[in-house]
């Protein structure tokens, strides 16, 4: 049975697509694959707005467009997985538009705090890869149990804030630079990484299932709705971080 807090790699979700089985099938190497191309878009979109932050246009429009294309297009990969080989390199279009923007702003405030961020992120990447690779984590259903826990408690912490917000209330240990801010990023951080231990195990038990091979992008698009997830709370993080210290 599988199981994973990532919200886009859900319980059962090859059982349900096993019904459209195909002559291809779905393989670890052909999701690996996918995921490159959707990084190389999300880079290139990325560099698109980055460029444009700092040539002293204010990016709204894209970073706006970002936002809704991104979420437009993760809910449509969701529900219609099938579509997936076209709404997953558009998510990674949309995605890209909005870490571009985002990250230059950081930037501007905090030099050289994007490339620390993005280091993080794709060093824990390849060091969980590794531990998963080489058993040192084993997503046990206890595993699965408690970061699919955590991942949701993390998730209605985040939809208090936003309504909060709208009428002008600040929780400040969710967004300060305090000790107990700080804390909180660093659990919602290895709640983040460890959720790629789980779309590891996704993406391998698909290969094994038979999966058909249109899954390939939708597992792609799986593990690309984690990275991002992990690279802005590592950028939140060091932002927090940094600014305790000016």
């Amino acid at each position: 049975m599988i199981k994973s807090a990532n919200p886009a790699l859900t319980l059962n979700i090859f059982k349900n697509e096993m019904s459209s089985s195909q002559s291809d099938t779905m393989t670890i190497q052909g999701t690996v694959n996918k995921t490159a191309i959707m990084l190389c878009l999300v880079v290139v979109s990325a560099s698109i707005v980055w460029n444009q932050y700092f040539n002293g246009i204010m990016p709204t429009g894209l970073l706006t467009i970002g936002v809704i294309g991104g979420f437009i297009t993760s809910l449509i990969t969701i529900f219609k997985k099938k579509t997936a080989h076209i709404t997953a390199p558009l998510y990674a279009v949309f995605q890209g538009l909005f870490l571009g923007g985002v990250s230059a702003m950081f930037e501007a405030s905090y030099p050289g705090i994007v490339i620390q961020a993005v280091g993080l992120t794709f060093g824990t990447l390849f060091c969980l890869l590794g531990a998963y690779k080489s058993k040192l984590i084993e997503p046990t259903e206890n595993f699965k149990l408690g970061v699919a826990a955590a991942t949701g408690g993390i998730f209605f912490l985040y939809m208090i804030n936003f309504l909060l917000s709208i009428f002008g209330i600040n929780l400040g240990f969710f967004t300060g630079n305090g000790l107990m801010s700080i804390g909180l990023s660093v659990f919602v951080v290895v709640i983040a990484a460890l959720n790629l231990v789980m779309d590891f195990d996704f993406i391998e038990s698909g290969e094994e299932m038979g999966a058909p091979k249109y899954m390939e992008w939708y597992s792609a698009f799986g593990l690309m709705v984690t990275l991002i997830w992990l690279y802005m709370e590592i950028l939140r993080l060091l932002v927090k971080l940094q600014s305790r210290r000016d």
